[in-house]
């Protein structure tokens, strides 16, 4: 099974409006064109699929992915709003990926750059997670680990101490995959007895320079996608970049 992460679109209702590095929208249909030729069984876009929070970006974007062949999700980021995407393409929680399940958490918080699940929240994942053992990946938009840079750190997921005491008791929950960073990222993260897989991913729109103390636009950086390949309870993964 093999799955294709996108994130960090920052469209506008125009598709001619430039972001600091690029046309969004041109970027977005050369990361489509280059992941469906990685023949994908399903596709995740992990946030931020709008920069101005418009009804038309959410319609262009909608219409960008009806171009996959295969089934997709979409979930929230800081930037967006979630009723106008549920209007587009129905936001979900859980997705069945045999033999693997895929659980997709809501982290923005309104009128914040920052994410935060909660008690509710984490105590749903607990009860998700008590309730099912099969191999699980988590996707998520903001950052559950320090990815070390500093503007960064500061506006990832706030409680993820308390997200990580809710999965040290789950070892089946194997890979984690996160957007809002624009970098890719790797780290193999302890939780209890077992250890987690946790990916970030280049963005669509802008990369963002990796280690910066402020914020850096890494403009020798292309957009990219993340494919993660999946063996029974194993996988392999890598990041491609595409020229625009």
């Amino acid at each position: 099974m093999r799955l294709v992460q996108i994130t960090d679109a920052h469209l506008y209702a125009d598709k001619q409006a430039r972001s600091r590095a690029g046309v969004p929208w041109h970027h977005l249909q050369r990361v489509l064109q280059a992941a469906i030729a990685e023949r994908p069984d399903f596709v995740v876009l992990t946030g931020d699929v709008s920069q101005d929070e418009t009804a038309t970006s959410y319609a262009l974007a909608s219409e960008a992915m009806s171009q996959l062949p295969c089934p997709w999700a979409w979930m929230a980021g800081n930037h967006d709003q979630p009723a106008l995407m549920q209007a587009e393409h129905p936001l979900v929680d859980e997705v069945s990926l045999p033999p693997w399940r895929l659980l997709l958490l809501h982290t923005p918080v309104e009128g914040e750059p920052y994410g935060e699940l909660g008690r509710d929240a984490l105590a749903t994942l607990s009860s998700k997670l008590e309730g099912d053992r099969r191999p699980t990946l988590i996707a998520m938009h903001h950052p559950p680990v320090e990815v070390g840079a500093t503007w960064m750190d500061a506006i990832g997921l706030q409680d993820r101490d308390a997200f990580w005491e809710v999965i040290s008791a789950f070892p089946q929950v194997k890979v984690i995959l996160f957007g809002h960073a624009h970098q890719p990222y790797t780290q193999r993260h302890v939780a209890g007895t077992h250890d987690v897989a946790v990916y970030g991913c280049p963005a669509i729109a802008d990369q963002f320079m990796p280690g910066a103390e402020h914020f850096m636009i890494d403009e020798a950086s292309r957009p990219g996608y993340r494919i993660v390949d999946f063996h029974d309870q194993q996988w392999e993964t890598r990041v491609e970049r595409v020229t625009v």
